[in-house]
């Protein structure tokens, strides 16, 4: 990894992002990918943030000389009516081919978790107490005080690469498990998360890393 690249990673794991890569596979059998046209899926019933995400994600697929496409615009409307069976989903990737796709990314959200912290140096106390008295005092709010702790909630996300290439088979390249903390906005979140995927495509070689037009503005979605 390259020492940019490691920067790059730890700004937004420890910056002001709200996603953490916690951990991805590649699959050891390929070194590097080059898709040629890629399905973007994002399962999820909030339909503002699945299109800001596949919206996002199509824009650094672009800049990069790929092409990609939003599953939410090459989907029917009624695709996610009804549950799918293993055969429609399998017809489904034929006509993928047939379309000249050669590989899908697919994320989705696989756990939440709701969990508390306490806040730190609660009311500007000392934190070197040395009696019961003072322990007692800086802790005592939290028989009192809701605000003395803040609830906050995890998503657990997975975002997985599948060549669905008729010469090659149809395998996983790639898996990565990302977590979003205590997200506020859908565009923070979305700004964050694909930031991060593409840093993390781009180390293992799975993107081009080369820009062959101007960027997007993360803005320019919201």
């Amino acid at each position: 990894m390259t020492p940019f690249k490691i920067l790059a990673i730890c700004f937004l794991i420890f910056g002001c992002s709200t996603t953490e890569l916690v951990e991805n596979w590649k699959n050891p059998d390929i070194e590097q990918y080059n898709p040629k046209k890629v399905l973007l899926v994002g399962m999820t019933a909030n339909l503002d943030a699945r299109q800001q995400f596949e919206q996002q994600l199509q824009e650094e697929y672009k800049v990069r000389g790929i092409e990609a496409v939003m599953s939410s615009t090459y989907f029917e409307p009624t695709f996610t009516s009804y549950k799918k069976t293993e055969i429609e989903l399998l017809a489904l990737e034929g006509q993928l081919i047939m379309d000249g796709f050669d590989t899908i990314l697919f994320t989705k959200v696989i756990g939440v978790e709701d969990n508390i912290m306490y806040k730190s140096n609660y009311d500007g106390y000392d934190s070197t107490y040395r009696k019961f008295s003072e322990d007692y005092l800086m802790y005592q709010d939290a028989y009192y005080n809701p605000d003395y702790y803040e609830d906050y909630t995890v998503y657990h996300t997975e975002t997985a690469m599948y060549c669905i290439c008729p010469t090659k088979g149809r395998s996983l390249i790639w898996k990565g498990y990302i977590d979003i903390m205590d997200p506020e906005t859908i565009s923070e979140t979305v700004n964050d998360y694909v930031r991060l995927m593409v840093v993390v495509l781009d180390e293992q070689q799975l993107i081009n890393s080369e820009l062959v037009m101007p960027q997007i503005h993360e803005e320019a979605i919201k």
